[in-house]
């Protein structure tokens, strides 16, 4: 409901549709002063009995489950998938600067899914006491020691192209 008043110091009058009414008030305000009133409506959902059953299976969100997934892998293995996942950003930034077609989508996603990678690390070395200086000289260290890889979209790529070049050096013999 919209009420609309208009004080001076001494009255104030306030008009509420249709309706006007004056009332005094000790007010120091000058002016027009509007104001919304919400009135609390129950929704339709609400107003069924409490005794009604409530579904039995919870459904898990989809970065809980992403986040169980990942937390059941080693840390070898998570290491492994962030070289794999950055090498994939690094091919969509070459596709970017290339002009090609690609989701800009991925990039957020495979971003975040480093990120979450990374978080579940540091959570493991927490909890086995490494603190953060001996972390960032462990992440040094496992940087330095990665061997250079295509990422596996590129292998696809590649295994895609040589066997269409076989393909067709089967057609031409």
């Amino acid at each position: 409901m919209l009420s609309l008043s208009i004080a001076t110091p001494g009255t104030a009058a306030i008009f509420r549709r249709g309706t006007a009414s004056a009332t005094s008030t000790s007010s120091s305000f000058h002016g027009v002063r509007i104001q919304h009133q919400v009135s609390a409506r129950v929704p339709a959902a609400a107003t069924i009995s409490s005794s009604s059953p409530k579904p039995s299976v919870v459904m898990m969100s989809k970065r809980e489950a992403e986040l169980k997934e990942i937390r059941s892998k080693t840390t070898e293995q998570l290491q492994e998938e962030v070289v794999d996942l950055k090498g994939e950003l690094f091919m969509l930034r070459l596709q970017k600067s290339a002009r090609n077609e690609f989701k800009s989508s991925d990039f957020r996603r495979m971003k975040k899914q480093v990120a979450r990678m990374l978080t579940v690390k540091r959570e493991r070395e927490i909890k086995e006491g490494i603190k953060k200086r001996l972390s960032r000289k462990l992440d040094r260290q496992w940087k330095k020691s990665i061997v250079p890889r295509p990422p596996p979209s590129l292998k696809k790529l590649q295994e895609e192209e040589a066997a269409e070049e076989a393909a067709e050096a089967a057609k031409s013999a």
